[in-house]
C-alpha cells in the first residue's frame, strides 16, 4: 500500500546514506584520530624499516617476492578512508605516518616522505573517485590496490632501478595482491574491529549495519 511503502523506501534511503558524514568539514576530532592513526602506523612503518634487512634474507630466493608484505607501507590511507571519510584524510593519515617514521629515523631517508604522497595519493584518489560517498570492502580494497601500484612504480624508481624489467614487474605484481589483501581487506576489518569497540561512535563510520 502506498502509506507504506513510502516510509519503507525512506527508512532504506536512510540506511544507505547513514553511513556518510553529513558534511565534508574537517572536526577537530577528525584531525585528532587522523593524527592518532598516522602516528600509529608511523610505528608500525618504524619497526618495518629497522627489520628490512632482515626480512629481505627470507626473499633471497626470489627478491621481487618481498612485495607480498610491502602491503603494510600503505595501511594507513586506505584505514583512515574508511574511518573519517572525509576528503584529505587517506593523504593525511599517510604522510603523517611517514613524518613519525623518518623522525624516529629510518634507513630509507628522507625518501619516506616522498612515499608516503605518492602512497596517500593513491589511496586518496579511489575514495575521491566515489566521491566520498561510498565506503565498504570493495572501495576499501580498491584503496589499498591503487596505493601500493603507486608505490611499487615509485619504489621500482627509487630503490630497484638495477632490476631487469621481469623483476620490477615481479615486485609490482607481488605489491599489489599485497596491498589489497594487507591494507584493503585487512584495513577494512581493522575498522570494523575498532568501531565494535564503540570508540568510533563519533564518526558516521561507527555506524555499523
Amino acid at each position: 500500500m502506498p502509506e507504506t511503502a513510502a516510509p519503507e523506501s525512506t527508512a532504506k534511503t536512510a540506511r544507505n546514506h547513514s553511513h556518510v558524514p553529513a558534511t565534508k568539514q574537517w572536526r577537530v576530532v577528525d584531525y585528532v584520530v587522523t593524527a592518532v592513526l598516522g602516528i600509529s602506523v608511523g610505528l608500525i612503518f618504524w619497526v618495518l624499516a629497522l627489520s628490512w634487512k632482515v626480512l629481505e634474507l627470507g626473499f633471497q630466493a626470489f627478491p621481487p617476492s618481498i612485495g607480498l608484505i610491502a602491503g603494510l607501507w600503505v595501511l594507513a590511507g586506505p584505514l583512515a578512508g574508511a574511518i573519517i571519510r572525509k576528503p584529505g584524510a587517506a593523504l593525511l593519515c599517510e604522510m603523517i605516518a611517514a613524518v613519525v617514521e623518518a623522525v624516529l629515523g629510518s634507513h630509507f631517508g628522507a625518501t619516506v616522505l616522498l612515499s608516503g604522497l605518492v602512497q596517500g595519493l593513491g589511496a586518496e584518489l579511489i575514495f575521491a573517485a566515489f566521491g566520498y560517498r561510498k565506503f565498504n570492502l570493495w572501495v576499501t580494497s580498491l584503496a589499498g590496490l591503487l596505493a601500493a601500484a603507486f608505490m611499487s612504480v615509485s619504489e621500482n624508481i627509487m630503490y630497484n632501478a638495477e632490476w631487469q624489467f621481469g623483476f620490477q614487474a615481479a615486485y609490482t605484481v607481488c605489491a599489489v595482491i599485497s596491498g589489497v589483501v594487507i591494507s584493503g581487506i585487512g584495513a577494512w576489518f581493522a575498522y570494523r574491529a575498532i568501531a565494535k569497540t564503540g570508540a568510533l561512535s563519533s564518526f558516521a563510520s561507527g555506524r555499523l549495519r
